[in-house]
């Protein structure tokens, strides 16, 4: 839209059915988003209209929410689903608050998508081989494109807590500020847009797929969450003795109900199963444990003030919004049902068979189609649509041959 059409209100409207298209570019059939496939209106959030920093001429972008024509806000809008979920907190006096973590890779301009993808070549003229995590040192040749990182975010106002390389082959991790749910997932949304236009800017690509290398480490987007009381700002977690309250038991009591039916939320495509494939440190189970990063529900070690419980479940790939709904929807629930979680695991363990999770997103979304309480949380007409958009994407998938299947396979008797 023109700068001048946006300040003078004009009405900015989009088809109901693009809320499903699916990530190749089609659409589920008309009947999950109406038949008349009307129209919906994007109404602005006047917090989230940001002029882009790394764009040479004047551009601007505003975060909308995508409302009936009546008002209402569409229920095949995921910011709209995480803010209902946020007003269903607010009902009984309650405000979550959440942290994500976002963990991405920076490679070279990948041209060809059958060959693998190479991290950029560094001052030194070389690649990184896979033994830099944690490091200092700037041999990667990535100070230009990270400086310019930062100076973006400053530009946008998204504070950033701590930036790591992270464990793969030029992997690198961001932590951002703990606040409101809405203010969070926006703010990993515009964060990961940024990302991608600024590394194209420096000859660089972003990748924020779950699992982009085999034999490395795959990329999650962590949850931490919270809970205070908006008349105190006090955390629930916590009683007031310092000790674990009710109210978080019940809390990952309701995370461990739902994680299963919801797997397909935080793992929303083919290749998020390759993460959670090789569970260390991205598990696929829904036990709990105070700080054991095999755990799908980590509690990590904090002061009570700062009690909070770390889902890691979510790929760097999912819909921050959607996730974030997710997971606190599924603790709201634990809290309203006062549901207690299994006994805490440390060490080494086997994952009991209740709480395993799908393995791969056909047995995901077939979890999914089964839920209840996917039905009660975010209603019929969000949930068969998601399932609808996700088959279409699962069915293009299986229509290739990869090739695994024809080195391996074709010489076969």
């Amino acid at each position: 839209m023109t700068a001048e059409g946006f300040l003078e209100g004009r009405r900015l409207q989009l088809a109901r059915g693009v809320m499903l298209q699916c990530i190749m570019g089609g659409y589920p059939p008309a009947r999950f988003y109406g038949c008349d496939d009307g129209d919906l209106a994007l109404v602005p959030d006047p917090a989230q209209i940001h002029r882009l920093p790394w764009s040479k001429h004047p551009r601007a972008l505003a975060i909308c929410d995508a409302d009936e024509l009546t008002g209402e806000s569409s229920s095949l809008s995921t910011r709209g689903q995480l803010k209902a979920v946020i007003a269903r907190y607010a009902a009984i006096g309650l405000a979550p608050v959440v942290a994500t973590e976002l963990e991405f890779f920076v490679f070279a301009p990948n041209t060809d998508s059958t060959q693998p993808f190479q991290p950029p070549t560094g001052v030194d003229g070389r690649r990184e081989d896979g033994h830099s995590a944690f490091s200092i040192s700037s041999n990667n040749g990535l100070r230009p494109f990270f400086r310019e990182v930062y100076e973006c975010m400053a530009a946008l106002g998204l504070p950033r807590d701590t930036f790591m390389h992270e464990m793969g082959v030029s992997q690198f991790e961001i932590n951002l500020l703990h606040g409101d749910p809405l203010l969070l997932a926006d703010q990993t949304f515009l964060f990961k847009h940024l990302l991608k236009e600024v590394a194209l800017k420096h000859g660089l690509i972003v990748v924020c797929m779950a699992k982009p290398l085999a034999h490395t480490p795959g990329s999650s987007m962590h949850i931490h969450q919270s809970i205070v009381e908006v008349a105190t700002g006090r955390n629930v977690f916590t009683d007031e003795n310092g000790q674990a309250s009710a109210t978080f038991r019940h809390f990952i009591g309701g995370q461990q109900a739902g994680m299963a039916d919801f797997t397909a939320l935080f793992a929303p495509n083919v290749n998020s199963y390759q993460r959670l494939y090789h569970p260390f440190a991205s598990p696929n189970n829904a036990c709990w444990s105070h700080d054991n990063r095999s755990a799908g529900l980590r509690i990590p070690a904090s002061s009570p003030i700062a009690r909070r419980v770390e889902n890691r479940l979510p790929g760097a790939d999912a819909n921050p919004y959607l996730a974030i709904a997710a997971s606190l929807a599924c603790g709201l629930y634990g809290i309203q049902h006062q549901l207690e979680p299994d006994e805490p695991i440390q060490g080494k363990f086997e994952v009991p068979d209740k709480l395993s999770l799908p393995c791969t997103l056909h047995a995901a979304l077939e979890r999914l189609k089964r839920s209840q309480l996917a039905m009660e949380l975010f209603g019929k007409e969000f949930i068969e649509g998601y399932i609808a958009s996700k088959t279409m994407e699962l069915t293009s998938f299986q229509d290739e041959i990869t090739p695994w299947e024809r080195r391996v396979l074709a010489a076969q008797a």
